[in-house]
């Protein structure tokens, strides 16, 4: 079996190691400096557990000993040392950040991978898998004219002031929430402000709303520069929700200093609930030229809460979890990237092959696509 170390215990920690242990091809490690967290983990799935803190470079140095792989599924401010950890070892590095400042620092590092040792940031919903799905879209115009990724974890049954429930972390969201985005507008790269940019759409009978959020495009921005007019990453919500969170964010400034941000995490976490009853929506739409014809080709999924291994699983843990499962299964299966090394983009992903994977086949359900003309 393959040896994989995952760092961070946590909820999509967690469910990366049960998705792994239980295709019975990887033998997983779980680290974390939680004692307890450790505990409930190997009472649930049959995993090796080590305590560890990312700070402690001998420690981090001796977990990766022997280790295939290692998979970052803990706060995005550790993953640089992890991935220098991993670089010294020859562990191909995985990870679920969506900070953008983390992945330039990655991909800096992987330039200096040794052969079939890749780094690849960025592998969860968004970015990740929403990037996989825009690049296989754009592939099949001729010229390219407009991208929009939108993505929504939104409670199934929202019932609160801001119609929203917490379903993943707090810190990740108001990143998303509070810091620059980056757009292509009028064919020239930009930073965009969070929360602006709102618009409205419905699908399936209900009205949704949709604004820029920070980090979701991962790397598609220098991918496609100069080849689209525009492109830009929208996250989604019931209407109503952003103009709460801007008065929160922007209104009262809490989005401006760390100490705002950390006042905002703890009114959010004693105020909104946690659900594993939500739905995630995923909504690319591509315009552009087809053998001479302006054509749109639009794809929607969405993916529900579900119980797995006896659990109840949460539709944002489930396709979190999964999208970093399958496009490191695919990388031990030699689908990736050919043998190369070095930095690999979410986009380099076949979507055929990313949906036909154990792992993948998640996202294949509850899907809506279609093509118009335009």
């Amino acid at each position: 079996m393959t040896p994989v170390l995952i760092i961070g215990a946590g909820k999509i920690g967690a469910s990366i190691a049960k998705l792994l242990v239980h295709s019975g091809d990887y033998d997983v490690t779980l680290a974390d400096r939680d004692a307890a967290a450790l505990q409930r983990m190997a009472a649930r799935a049959p995993v090796r557990t080590r305590e560890l803190r990312t700070s402690d470079a001998a420690s981090l140095a001796d977990c990766l000993k022997g280790q295939a792989a290692v998979l970052s599924a803990t706060s995005f401010d550790a993953n640089p040392a992890i991935a220098r950890a991993a670089l010294a070892s020859g562990a191909s590095y995985f990870d679920l950040t969506e900070d953008v400042a983390t992945t330039r620092k990655i991909r800096r590092l992987a330039e200096h991978a040794a052969q079939r040792q890749i780094f690849m940031p960025q592998c969860g919903l968004a970015p990740g898998f929403i990037g996989i799905l825009a690049a296989d879209l754009a592939r099949r115009f001729d010229t390219l004219d407009t991208v929009k990724m939108r993505v929504g974890a939104l409670p199934q049954y929202p019932n609160n002031p801001i119609m929203y429930n917490l379903t993943w972390s707090t810190d990740g969201l108001i990143n998303e929430y509070c810091n620059a985005c980056e757009a292509i507008v009028d064919g020239q790269r930009r930073e965009v402000q969070a929360l602006e940019g709102l618009e409205h759409f419905a699908l399936d009978g209900l009205e949704y709303e949709a604004f820029n959020t920070s980090g979701g495009l991962g790397t598609l921005c220098e991918t496609l520069a100069r080849r689209v007019h525009t492109l830009n990453y929208k996250t989604v919500r019931y209407a109503g929700h952003r103009y709460l969170m801007d008065f929160l964010v922007n209104g009262l400034r809490l989005g401006a200093s760390r100490s705002g941000r950390r006042q905002l995490k703890t009114l959010l976490e004693h105020a909104v609930p946690i659900t594993l009853q939500d739905v995630v929506l995923v909504f690319v739409s591509v315009s552009g030229m087809i053998d001479g014809q302006f054509r749109q080709i639009t794809d929607a999924r969405k993916i529900y809460h579900r119980e797995l291994f006896g659990e109840a699983w949460s539709a944002i843990q489930l396709t979190t979890a999964a999208s970093a499962c399958a496009v490191l299964d695919l990388h031990f299966d030699g689908e990736l990237n050919d043998g190369s090394h070095g930095f690999v983009a979410q986009e380099q992903v076949p979507l055929d092959r990313f949906l036909a994977n154990r792992f993948g086949r998640y996202y294949a359900i509850d899907r809506y696509a279609e093509e118009i003309p335009i």
